[in-house]
């Protein structure tokens, strides 16, 4: 097979990108974050912030999704929000929790209700509770806080 001037100019980059990938025990595994929250704006925000960081985003839009995409894609934690339709997020993380193999995987409840909903989410799971509006400043240093413990 010969190989056109278009096919060579784009195994170039290709080529490059493969001699540049870490070999060995330098391959690092960049953590997933599951944003469960029903709002796409708010979404979408945290999920360009948080890959911006470097972390993979993993989204549901309701409980529901968020229990499916937390069994199939185990993340290494759970941004919950609270009122969402389908299943809430109180029911959500109990339905989580009940999976062994997620059972220690860090929950942040976020809510817009106050502290009206705080007792019951640490109660069926949540580590954390967070108010809406979120401060996105402040977001950054507390998935740092639950992601970088082995």
């Amino acid at each position: 097979m010969t190989l056109s001037k278009s096919n060579v100019f784009l195994a170039q980059p290709l080529r490059e990108a493969w001699q540049n990938l870490p070999r060995g025990g330098n391959v690092v595994m960049r953590k997933r974050v599951l944003v469960a929250e029903d709002f796409d704006d708010i979404r979408r925000m945290m999920k360009i912030l948080l890959e911006c960081r470097g972390y993979e985003v993993v989204e549901a839009s309701d409980g529901y999704e968020a229990v499916k995409k937390a069994v199939s894609s185990n993340p290494d934690l759970i941004l919950m929000d609270i009122a969402m339709p389908v299943m809430d997020g109180i029911q959500a993380t109990q339905a989580i929790r009940q999976h062994h193999e997620l059972s220690d995987v860090p929950i942040v409840a976020v809510t817009a209700y106050g502290d009206f909903y705080s007792e019951r989410a640490r109660d069926v799971g949540c580590n954390e509770v967070i108010q809406k509006p979120l401060d996105f400043a402040r977001l950054e240093p507390l998935v740092e806080s639950y992601v970088s413990t082995p």
